[in-house]
């Protein structure tokens, strides 16, 4: 379930009065997102398993490697189909050793437990916790999950490159700022720190279809 126009509105808001850096990529923007449709779909093994083929790349490459990789499926990317099909088919497809690993031990531990994360009550650190022991699921993979797919709006991935890219560019830093050091700066903008980091991709991406 999506987000309300009110509640983005609200989020909008708390950021402009805490950091009226971003008030340029807020008033030039429509309302945040997060919870869009085109995501509603998508189910929670899928959404890890595109976040995973994303890691280090650009939006554009990532988009085209997803489709890659869903065609060399025959579009049923579920737990049963991936442990089936061959690790060449899916590196064939444009996946490296890494990811084809972390998506194949992933689809075994699909099947092995009874994941459901769709539980309100669960925090994200429990989320973060029980993703990161699956091999090569870091905290970026599992951040991406929590906004895009569980809609959650408290969370500051500052290990997201181009969502520093974007700070740096509203507060027009002549320096690149590090993940430590954007830490803290997140805190003001609770409990909506996701949609600040939405306006700092914004600012980079534009109207990305992402989005």
């Amino acid at each position: 379930m999506g987000h309300s126009a009110q509640k983005m509105r609200k989020a909008a808001e708390h950021i402009l009065a805490v950091d009226p850096a971003f008030t340029s990529i807020i008033e030039s923007s429509p309302l945040c997102n997060i919870g869009r449709k085109k995501y509603q779909d998508v189910n929670h093994f899928q959404a890890l398993v595109n976040s995973v083929i994303a890691q280090q790349l650009s939006v554009k490459a990532a988009d085209t490697i997803t489709a890659r990789f869903t065609l060399a499926l025959n579009g049923d990317v579920s737990p049963a189909k991936i442990r089936d099909v061959a690790d060449l088919d899916l590196r064939s497809a444009g996946l490296s050793g890494a990811k084809t690993r972390t998506i194949k031990e992933m689809a075994h531990a699909w099947h092995v437990n009874d994941y459901d994360f769709s539980d309100p009550k669960l925090s994200d650190h429990e989320i973060i916790s029980e993703l990161t022991k699956l091999w090569g699921i870091g905290r970026w993979t599992v951040e991406m999950f929590l906004m895009f797919t569980l809609h959650r709006l408290d969370i500051w991935p500052t290990g997201d490159l181009a969502m520093r890219r974007g700070w740096e560019k509203i507060h027009d830093l002549a320096d690149y700022v590090e993940p430590k050091n954007l830490d803290n700066q997140g805190e003001v903008f609770r409990p909506y720190r996701s949609v600040a980091a939405w306006y700092c991709w914004r600012i980079i991406d534009g109207d990305s279809n992402t989005w």
